[in-house]
């Protein structure tokens, strides 16, 4: 059963088309990839699926709710959340500060609440910590919990922000390229971070990566895109022997050369 589809989106600025009649799934409980070259319209996919892009038609489906053109936070509230390419923490606050930040779409307290200190405000706040103190668990940092984020190496900043994510309670977790600056033993253990996500908090996974061997690793479908286009979809087998897929990763590095 499919927990997102994307029904021919299109989007486009200044009439240049960046997706194209795209269209693909993501089934329930599972790990998905979309690739393509550079400038392919990945990561422009990402943004009308959690909001901070509007598509100039087509349709999203979330979890059986229509999302296209809804706001940002109202799409982590139904269950969605995401990383970036590039880090986006508060970088003067603490790790654990940073995590629960992401808990704010899950939280009941508002802000005449909090000033008081009301019971149930410190119960709730009490369980936010709790909860956050388990995701950072969970990425493998509980010791940098009171550490300021700017201190933390990068790797390391890069785990707090999957523990921000998780911090949301989502159902699908968008990564855009998690492995991006890491070295071989931090992607060795991203991997295995993926598949503990899926396996044993039942979330589902949809990444962008430019790392074929990790994205072959731990993706059971792959849909790879060009010029905003579907060019191709399966299993990594099918993948890494489609013709189209081949061209397009060619035909980009020559260019890249020349």
């Amino acid at each position: 059963m499919a927990l997102l589809e994307v029904k021919n989106l299109m989007l486009s600025f200044a009439g240049l088309d960046v997706i194209k009649d795209l269209s693909f799934s993501v089934e329930n409980g599972s790990i998905a990839s979309l690739i393509g070259p550079n400038g392919a319209g990945k990561t422009s996919v990402f943004n009308c699926l959690t909001g901070f892009y509007k598509p100039n038609d087509g349709d999203i489906i979330f979890d059986g709710n229509r999302i296209v053109r809804k706001k940002p936070h109202k799409i982590t509230k139904h269950g969605m959340a995401r990383t970036f390419q590039n880090l986006r923490l508060f970088k003067s606050m603490t790790v654990l500060d940073n995590v629960m930040s992401g808990m704010h779409c899950r939280t009941k307290a508002g802000p005449i609440a909090a000033v008081l200190r009301h019971g149930a405000q410190q119960r709730e706040e009490a369980e936010t910590k709790k909860f956050c103190q388990e995701c950072l668990e969970f990425v493998g940092i509980p010791e940098f919990e009171d550490h300021i984020s700017s201190n933390l190496s990068y790797g390391n900043q890069r785990r707090v922000e999957w523990a921000r994510a998780l911090a949301t309670k989502p159902k699908l977790l968008l990564l855009d390229e998690p492995a991006a600056g890491l070295n071989h033993d931090e992607k060795q253990q991203l991997i295995a971070l993926i598949k503990r996500i899926r396996d044993e908090l039942g979330i589902t996974i949809l990444l962008i990566e430019h790392d074929m061997g990790l994205v072959m690793k731990v993706s059971e479908k792959i849909t790879v895109i060009d010029y905003g286009q579907k060019i191709a979809q399966g299993n990594a087998e099918e993948v890494q022997n489609n013709p189209k897929v081949i061209e397009a990763y060619l035909g980009k590095e020559e260019e890249e050369i020349a």
